[in-house]
């Protein structure tokens, strides 16, 4: 099934998610699409159906999603055809098209697509039995369920969508290889020969990252902020929308960026990146005592992310903002995040932008794929 009892533990990549759905270690109702199988992780299909339930849940040990949802869902959704509505605020379970056979070495864990993070579509996994989102165990065997709840837009999905995607982690059986997660000396080390970042590395448990709010940025526009009140969002049409009808574009101001809480913004790092082709990535949240405001919910890089011609790291991190509790102030070149670095398994065959459309190669202060240019 797996690259199971191997040596080299780590992320796994391509080839090894498509060996493991040949095996029938991914189960699926319909054949894997072009382009599902990433350099690190597994795009998930929406199934044919949505539920609109009162409440978010975790089944807990040893209880089933589906007879949770029998209890909770008061709002079946077919997502045949030209698909559904998913309104804004509220939350949706929806069975997806994937479901595993995992062997006893291998586990998984989810991250909302770079896309939907962008669109603040809160996107967690769930699985049988789980205790926590977006982990499933080593060894699990079940169906996997997808929690979506758009925060800022109402958005049109169906059958098929992809708005979360799953990374498969194998234990390796050299004891002798350390942890697959790399340490801020091991970061380092790796700096020395091959930059993580432009300018000055700095490390927290992980590469830590400084958000950019000033005027030299990008054009004297430092983010974007969602407007409350727009039209739906379909998640599979590409370049469809123009930004001034869903987004109120962020002057520079003096270095300085005052967050309204429960408001949705875009911003960028001050770093330009990339991942090693033979690394992966996750982004992190900071410590909470540095600000009551969150980071980044889609937090996956691939391998060969942000890796320019010429070598050097060539893309920012794009961020996904939202304040608390407070209005809280920012400022040019503040602690926003930090990236975890791990081993993969092997190198892909492809890396990012190597293979089918990259939307977010090279890029700097980009907004989701949804909305044109400019």
């Amino acid at each position: 099934m797996a690259p199971t009892g191997s040596a080299q533990g780590g992320v796994l990549s391509s080839r090894q998610i498509q060996a493991m759905a040949e095996a029938g270690a991914i189960r699926v109702s319909a054949p894997l699409a072009a382009g599902q199988v990433q350099p690190a992780s597994l795009d998930l299909r929406l199934g044919p159906k949505a539920y609109r339930v009162r409440a978010s849940f975790l089944p807990g040990k040893d209880r089933r999603v589906g007879d949770i949802l029998s209890a909770l869902a008061y709002d079946e959704i077919s997502l045949d055809g030209e698909g559904a509505i998913l309104e804004r605020g509220c939350v949706y379970v929806v069975p997806l098209m994937e479901g595993l056979s995992l062997g006893a070495d291998v586990s998984g864990a989810a991250n909302p697509k770079s896309s939907t993070g962008r669109l603040d579509i809160f996107t967690r996994l769930i699985a049988d039995g789980g205790d926590r989102f977006d982990e499933v165990a080593p060894g699990y065997i079940g169906p996997l369920f997808a929690e979506v709840s758009p925060r800022s837009f109402s958005v049109r999905v169906r059958m098929g969508s992809r708005l979360n995607q799953l990374r498969f982690r194998a234990r390796g059986t050299d004891a002798g290889q350390g942890s697959v997660v790399l340490n801020d000396a091991a970061l380092a080390e790796l700096h020395k020969k091959t930059p993580l970042v432009d300018g000055e590395l700095n490390l927290r448990d992980g590469v830590v990252l400084r958000v950019a709010l000033g005027a030299e940025a990008f054009g004297g526009v430092i983010g974007y902020r969602a407007q409350k009140h727009t039209d739906v969002i379909d998640v599979d049409r590409i370049g469809a929308y123009r930004i001034d009808d869903y987004w109120d574009r962020l002057p520079a101001r003096d270095g300085r960026l005052i967050l309204d809480p429960g408001d949705f913004y875009i911003l960028a790092s001050r770093e330009r990146l990339a991942i090693p082709p033979d690394l992966a990535a996750e982004m992190a949240p900071m410590d909470a005592a540095i600000g009551e405001f969150r980071v980044h919910y889609a937090g996956f890089f691939d391998p060969g992310f942000g890796a320019a011609p010429d070598g050097r790291p060539g893309a920012r991190a794009v961020l996904e903002v939202r304040s608390r509790e407070v209005p809280f102030i920012l400022e040019d070149g503040q602690y926003i995040g930090r990236l975890v670095y791990e081993r993969m398994a092997e190198k892909p065959e492809a890396l990012y932008g190597e293979s089918g459309v990259s939307n977010y190669q090279g890029q700097g202060l980009k907004l989701s794929k949804h909305f044109e240019a400019g």
